[in-house]
């Protein structure tokens, strides 16, 4: 009952770059001021600390919640939390007592952050094994098909299921971006106006998808994007490109520890006791992946020479992938040494699979984009597969991205083309191994068009020899 308690709720953001007691305790004593309209002293000593939740400050027993608690020096989480650990054993001894007699008024805690305290760096052991940690997890389909219904109900404008769906499986339920880029969807944005006598439909996703995707900025993403460029989870990050095969997801790892707590990946469950790394949604992926090929590759040099035909490519009735193809093996085999010499490399000094990825991406991009030619890369299950979609002429061409390893993969990589062709609505897909090197003998057997027997759908290998 509010009568029998406080309930104050504060936030240590503002003591994110304190480096010093004094300025992280003075912090929390005015939030406590503030929250609860009560003089409390701006203390300097950790031995004081306790002071703040007795009777000479506090009128009833106060249930706190601390917001950006992890926002704090990783000491100081840890003398925080030892002292709150006391307060609360002697509450414990005092269990005789009504809360209001204690010595420490503090009845409740609940610190909020990105991660749980559960695991702070301790060599004497964890101060604080008298927690229970709460994972929020993310929102379900039903929940987001939910909000949108009571938007229905209260605005009078429809919203097409289809839309509710692919943002769903966009976002993943991420609330975050769920929410904004519901916002979006439904408020509108500069160059995009609701008009409220009309549904939500396809085209209006894909209206707000394009801003939220290249024009609009958004917090969270940008969050995300830093932490994610920061070394050594730089190199972690790429690595989760690759198309070879799937990262097994270990708690302890600090790096994947590091990139899940700030929401950059997920977790996905195979069988009944593995876990694999995935990107958090498809949407944190696309946007990680025109970060990177923008760091990248922005400046990609001559792509075609003046007074050169591209008729063997731009034909009328669409695109010829191949000699688009042949043309970037020409491209990459020109510019290599100077487009690749600083390009983030492995510990084998090997170069990353994703950077190939990220340059085959805008030399599409760069090259089909003036003559109005869609090009946008697509994730469909978050790990271990890339395909880029190209839209031109009123036709849709799909690439899946590959590398290759051996020939029980290819094999494997054509059934799985075949698949993805057919969920694209495609008689042919494209499917491109990028591999050291290749001889002609080679190409010729490896580059035969596959006809897939159970989904109809033709899959064409093309092999991008990297020469390293």
């Amino acid at each position: 009952k509010s009568e029998d308690f406080d309930v104050a709720i504060i936030s240590m953001e503002s003591a994110k770059y304190e480096k010093s007691e004094q300025a992280v305790l003075e912090i929390l004593s005015r939030e406590l001021s503030q929250t609860l309209e009560k003089d409390f002293p701006a203390i300097d000593l950790w031995k004081n600390f306790p002071l703040l939740f007795t009777s000479k400050y506090l009128s009833k027993p106060l249930i706190l919640i601390i917001d950006e608690f992890d926002a704090i020096g990783e000491e100081f989480i840890n003398k925080f939390a030892s002292e709150f650990r006391n307060i609360y054993l002697n509450r414990m001894n005092e269990s005789d007592k009504k809360s209001s007699q204690k010595t420490y008024l503090l009845h409740g805690l609940a610190l909020i952050g990105v991660r749980s305290v559960l695991g702070i760096e301790n060599v004497t052991g964890s101060p604080f094994n008298v927690q229970r940690s709460l994972h929020i997890p993310n929102l379900s389909f039903d929940e987001v098909k939910g909000m949108f219904e009571w938007y229905q109900h209260d605005s009078g404008q429809m919203v097409e299921s289809e839309v509710i769906q692919r943002l769903y499986d966009e976002m993943q339920g991420q609330p975050g971006l769920t929410c904004w880029f519901g916002e979006l969807l439904t408020e509108g944005f500069d160059e995009y106006q609701v008009r409220k006598d009309s549904p939500i439909d396809a085209d209006s996703f894909e209206s707000a998808y394009a801003a939220a995707l290249y024009a609009l900025p958004n917090n969270n993403i940008l969050n995300i994007i830093s932490k994610a460029k920061k070394e050594p989870y730089k190199n972690a990050v790429l690595e989760l490109f690759k198309t070879d095969e799937k990262i097994i997801f270990k708690y302890d790892d600090p790096d994947a520890n590091y990139l899940y707590m700030n929401g950059v990946i997920d977790i996905e469950k195979y069988e009944k006791t593995g876990y694999y790394i995935k990107f958090s949604s498809p949407f944190v992926q696309k946007r990680l992946f025109n970060y990177f090929a923008d760091e990248l590759f922005r400046y990609m040099g001559r792509l075609v020479e003046p007074f050169e035909s591209l008729g063997d490519v731009l034909t009328d009735d669409g695109l010829n992938i191949r000699n688009l193809m042949k043309r970037y093996q020409k491209y990459l085999k020109k510019n290599r040494e100077w487009l690749l010499k600083d390009a983030p490399k492995r510990k084998d000094l090997r170069i990353y699979e994703a950077v190939f990825h990220f340059n085959l991406y805008m030399y599409l991009f760069q090259f089909l984009h003036p003559k109005k030619g869609k090009v946008y890369p697509e994730f469909p299950t978050g790990n271990g597969k890339i395909d880029i979609i190209i839209r031109y002429k009123e036709k849709v061409y799909g690439i899946e991205l590959k590398t290759y390893t051996d020939e029980s993969g290819y094999k494997d990589a054509l059934i799985q083309a075949a698949g993805y062709g057919k969920q694209l609505g495609l008689s042919e897909i494209y499917l491109v191994f990028f591999v050291e090197y290749i001889d002609d003998e080679n190409r010729l057997r490896y580059e035969a068009d596959y006809q897939d027997k159970i989904t109809g759908v033709k899959v064409m290998p093309i092999f991008a020899e990297t020469g390293m």
